[in-house]
């Protein structure tokens, strides 16, 4: 063997040994050559040394090219200085290449005892295995060696060690802990020179490995992620992982998951670069690792991935099962997350076909029953308000209503849209009237035929108060639908009123307060119940002073035929106010009055004096 000071030197794509003797094999590994001796090489390399046995008849120069050495020249570098008792030192990031160049090279203990392979097997099992760290470097540096590691299953066995450590408290993993930047004592305490602070490090949160292995490529992410779910670590963790890794190399998703992503920390002392990614291939991977969970958080994160994946053009596959997912669960989505913007050839303002086939995914889905994460994981101040039926109703009509105004939305696209939702799930058209309210002021150039046809998919008996209001004073509407919708008003308030007066009519405080309360829950007519309780009350006291009045004037008219002779003139007078509820004038007074009065009254009175 060589001794120990000869060193490796390079001249252009040649590598040399100094050791005073000259070379007597040269070996060529991806066009770089190594001039080389052959005994330091046949006592470590079996592969070598079959190699040299081969040509050992031949008179040529012994030269040797060795193809598909993992990890190339370099690789080879390094088993040829541990072949010539060089020094050298295993890392985390070449442990993976040196231990697939050993293998290709068959330096096994056969040849010698404590050999390169063993050597790096070694080094695994007793450094690799049991830090993170370290296994997340191994598998970072090893992108280009790969398929020899899988023959090997050291791949295999980094991702099985770095699930083990994901499920398990990250405090168990040694201490003291330097991964992230600072010095942790056993206690919690965050250390500074040695010296205890007293202050207290944050409780360990599941999210802590979400930036670590954002370093890995797409392919090694993914077997990442696959073995950690037959692992069984949580959806929730899964999920996590998956929305902060799209969210480092998506950028155009980081506004769709403003504040969701794990905790920023630096990989300083990692000392990785982050992989080089395809987004096209990267967003096609992580669709088929999403958890079939339901979340608000979750929910826009997959409306933002649908973006993006239009954006990038994704296979049909991908998008279609990106929005299964999302009509899986469109009661936690938002409005701004459904206005997606048309990346098609069409003029439309949005991508109306997408959401429609999102609304027909969800009511395929109502038999489905998809578990939420748990609360803590993503929305933690998440609570089922109301059914989801109600949720999607007002979703879609807060849609309409925003792509109504859109110039180039057709009659027959509209009408497809104010269809989307089946007429039974509905319990109020509102949202329809109001949409095509705006979308008649956006389209003033449409045909009677057309108008007529629209308005025709709203059932105008579930129309609230304000609705029935608007609607008989809207100039939009054709003339026959206004004259249905009066009727229909007219209908209602019968039927309503109906109801009332029989609920007073049945003396029975139960029914009336109980007509009252199912009038208060149907758009607040309890006001129209007292209404009319005051109008019967003054109908009722109107009704007894006409009765009374009548009798009266009975009354009267029976005296006025009485009078018919002169004698009787005075006490008729006397009779009538009486019976008016005057007052009778006293005779002094009726006399002065006569006197005080001018002469046609005088002379009036005297007629029945001369006749008498």
């Amino acid at each position: 063997m060589a001794p120990r000071a000869c060193r490796f030197y390079r001249q252009g794509d040649d590598w040399f040994c100094g050791t005073g003797l000259p070379s007597d094999i040269v070996i060529e590994v991806e066009g770089v050559f190594f001039h080389l001796h052959k005994f330091p090489l046949l006592s470590k390399c079996g592969k070598i040394a079959r190699m040299i046995e081969k040509l050992r008849n031949t008179k040529e120069d012994m030269c040797l090219t060795l193809v598909g050495c993992p990890g190339g020249p370099d690789a080879f570098l390094f088993a040829a200085q541990f072949c010539y008792g060089v020094r050298v030192e295993l890392t985390p990031k070449n442990i993976l290449m040196v231990y697939c160049a050993a293998e290709y090279l068959e330096m096994t203990e056969q040849f010698d005892e404590e050999n390169l392979l063993a050597v790096a097997e070694s080094f695994f099992h007793k450094v690799i295995f049991h830090s993170w760290k370290d296994c997340i470097l191994a598998l970072h540096c090893s992108e280009h060696s790969i398929s020899n590691a899988e023959t090997l299953h050291i791949v295999s066995k980094c991702l099985n060690a770095l699930s083990t450590m994901a499920c398990t408290d990250p405090s168990l993993f040694g201490w003291p802990m330097m991964m992230y930047g600072s010095l942790q004592s056993p206690g919690g305490s965050i250390l500074w020179n040695g010296i205890n602070t007293g202050a207290r490090i944050r409780a360990s949160l599941s999210d802590w490995w979400f930036e670590d292995i954002s370093c890995l490529g797409v392919p090694m992410f993914k077997r990442l992620i696959e073995t950690m779910k037959e692992r069984g670590i949580r959806s929730e963790n899964i999920a996590g992982a998956l929305m902060y890794y799209s969210r480092k190399y998506l950028p155009g998703l980081d506004r769709w998951q403003s504040g969701q992503a794990g905790r920023t920390r630096s990989l300083a002392s990692f000392a990785t670069v982050p992989a080089a990614v395809d987004q096209k291939l990267l967003l096609e991977s992580i669709e088929k690792l999403l958890p079939q969970k339901k979340g608000k958080s979750y929910c826009r994160y997959l409306l933002g991935l649908l973006r993006v994946g239009m954006i990038l053009n994704v296979c049909q596959s991908c998008r279609d099962s990106l929005e299964r997912r999302i009509g899986m669960q469109l009661e936690l989505a938002t409005l701004d997350g459904l206005l997606i913007p048309n990346f098609s050839d069409s003029d439309y303002l949005y991508d109306t076909d997408c959401v429609e086939r999102i609304i027909h995914h969800f009511v395929s889905s109502q038999e489905l029953n998809i578990a939420l994460f748990s609360p803590s994981s993503f929305d933690p101040a998440t609570s089922p308000s109301s059914s989801p039926l109600i949720k999607v109703t007002k979703l879609i009509d807060s849609f309409l209503a925003e792509v109504a105004p859109d110039v180039n939305l057709k009659p027959k696209k509209m009408q497809s849209l104010l269809l989307v939702l089946p007429e039974a799930l509905r319990s109020l058209d509102d949202g329809l009237y109001r949409a095509l309210d705006i979308y008649f002021k956006a389209h003033p150039w449409l045909s009677e035929k057309e108008r007529v046809q629209l308005c025709s998919i709203i059932d105008y008996g579930k129309l609230s108060i304000e609705a029935y209001a608007h609607a008989s004073h809207n100039e939009c509407l054709p003339l026959r639908i206004i004259l249905q919708v009066l009727f229909f008003e007219q209908l209602r308030l019968r039927t309503a009123l109906s109801h009332c007066l029989h609920a007073l009519e049945s003396d029975d405080a139960a029914i009336v307060d109980d007509m009252a309360g199912q009038l208060l829950q149907r758009d607040g007519w309890v006001s129209l119940v007292r209404e009319n309780r005051v109008l019967r009350v003054d109908m009722e006291r109107m009704r007894s002073r006409v009765r009374k009045l009548e009798l009266d004037f009975v009354d009267i008219k029976q005296e006025m035929g009485r009078v018919s002779r002169p004698h009787n003139l005075i006490s008729s007078t006397r009779l009538i106010p009486r019976k008016l509820g005057c007052m009778p004038v006293p005779k002094d007074l009726h006399s002065d009055a006569i006197e005080s009065t001018g002469p046609s009254p005088r002379r009036s009175t005297e007629r029945p004096y001369l006749s008498h």
